[in-house]
């Protein structure tokens, strides 16, 4: 038996123009350097679509390391240190001046900066459609070798899906054609169903298209996994409620903590000071839930002096279903300057702002994992999250809890977390030895073994 591994979402990641590897494509190329390093039980083969002939062509791995370095080369773009003492100096003018001639300075100020933002939107937009159209014309000249799949598929052979391949509307129809054609069998990986479970938080287009899929992908597969219990335990369900007959039990596997390289590089000037933060990492979207934590410093700042408050880093680019939260931001001048976003860090960055946290936060409504709760602590750093889906299963008793819709309660928690700093200091002991990272190779294990 050969596994051939379906990479198609990373070209098409990059053709789309995506500055920086999510989450789906940074695991997905953790597990499948993983599994290439493996002794191998059975041979391995990375695959591209070749839709023009309706098949798959090989392409060697060396195309994708080389095309996922450049994707994670973006370097990031947060405040230097003297703009940001500029930022503070001008807020500390605002403050002295009457209210009556302050608010129409504020508005003018907020006008000229969303009119900027506007323009380099714009100018981004047009330089990832340049870029884009390059890189299909770089990948469609080295599609692959078809002649080579065609000569080394035999029957029984296994196709494993670990990417986002919901991205092509047509993607399960393709593939009952190539299972049917050469014989077949399939293997999937399944992330979240979030846009068919909470489609809130998505474009309808995607809640759409992820659907038509799901329900498409899941009765095709003769074996199936997913990055966490509560994601299969949803996937189970949803099989059941739309009377989808499955091949095998949806099975959960461990899920490797940390990325390649992620420290290296240098990091930017500019960075927060060790110790004066706390730490949100994530793409800023409604679904992650930086409302909740907006909320929670205001009355931070309502009822603690104002030095007792360390500033709130948002470590993330803003994302899908933002305005409202970037708005408020802008309105409150980022809270007097007690929040901070350093949009879209690099690996050096993000792992120079772990360090120096106090601790970290995620209070996502719904994940399928969790992967900045177990960065947070491979770093030795606390972290206060959300209980809801899958992340008490990356905390596990190592985290903190609160529910993502108790903004009361999630200040009390963070408000004691602050004022105990003699707790603080043992529960970060506790973190740095008891923590035990998972591997990537656990995780390879754990696939080969339940497609073999």
């Amino acid at each position: 038996m050969r596994i051939w591994i379906d990479v198609e979402d990373f070209f098409v990641f990059a053709a789309s123009g995506g500055r920086r590897p999510t989450g789906i494509q940074r695991l997905a190329f953790e597990l499948c350097q993983a599994m290439l390093g493996r002794e191998p039980s059975a041979p391995i083969a990375f695959v591209r679509h070749d839709r023009l002939h309706d098949t798959l062509a090989v392409v060697p791995w060396a195309s994708i390391v080389a095309l996922f370095a450049g994707l994670t080369e973006a370097a990031a773009r947060p405040a230097s240190a003297p703009q940001a003492a500029e930022s503070a100096r001008l807020r500390g003018l605002l403050g002295r001046l009457p209210p009556d001639l302050r608010a129409p300075l504020v508005l003018m100020l907020k006008s000229q900066v969303q009119a900027l933002s506007a323009a380099g939107a714009a100018l981004r937009a047009t330089l990832r459609l340049a870029i884009g159209a390059l890189r299909r014309t770089q990948a469609d000249a080295a599609q692959g070798d078809r002649a080579r799949f065609a000569a080394e598929v035999t029957p029984g052979d296994m196709l494993f899906i670990p990417g986002a391949a919901f991205v092509h509307s047509d993607y399960p129809a393709f593939i009952a054609r190539l299972a049917s054609r050469h014989g077949l069998r399939v293997a999937l990986l399944v992330y979240d169903i979030i846009p068919v479970r909470r489609p809130e938080y998505v474009d309808p287009g995607l809640t759409r298209r992820f659907g038509t899929w799901l329900d498409g992908m899941l009765p095709l597969c003769d074996r199936l996994m997913a990055i966490s219990r509560s994601a299969a335990g949803e996937a189970t369900a949803h099989a059941a409620t739309n009377a989808i007959a499955l091949r095998d039990a949806i099975h959960p596997i461990p899920i490797g903590t940390g990325f390649s390289g992620q420290a290296e590089g240098t990091q930017s000037p500019g960075l927060p000071a060790p110790g004066s933060y706390v730490l949100f990492v994530s793409t800023i979207e409604a679904r992650k839930n930086h409302l909740l934590l907006f909320r929670v410093w205001r009355r931070l700042l309502d009822t603690m002096p104002p030095g007792a408050v360390p500033t709130l880093v948002f470590a993330g680019k803003p994302g899908a279903q933002s305005g409202d939260l970037m708005a408020m931001l802008h309105n409150t001048v980022f809270l007097g300057g007690h929040i901070r976003l350093i949009d879209q860090p690099s690996d050096a960055d993000l792992a120079a702002l772990y360090r120096g946290c106090l601790f970290t936060l995620f209070p996502s409504h719904y994940e399928g994992w969790g992967l900045p709760v177990t960065e947070s602590l491979a770093f030795g750093k606390p972290c206060l999250i959300s209980n809801a889906t899958s992340l008490p299963e990356a905390g596990g008793d190592l985290a903190r809890y609160f529910d993502p819709e108790d903004v009361p309660g999630a200040t009390a928690l963070i408000r004691a977390t602050l004022e105990n700093r003699e707790d603080l200091a043992a529960w970060t002991r506790r973190v740095a030895t008891e923590f035990r990272p998972v591997s990537w190779q656990e995780s390879a294990r754990a696939v080969m073994e339940h497609i073999a």
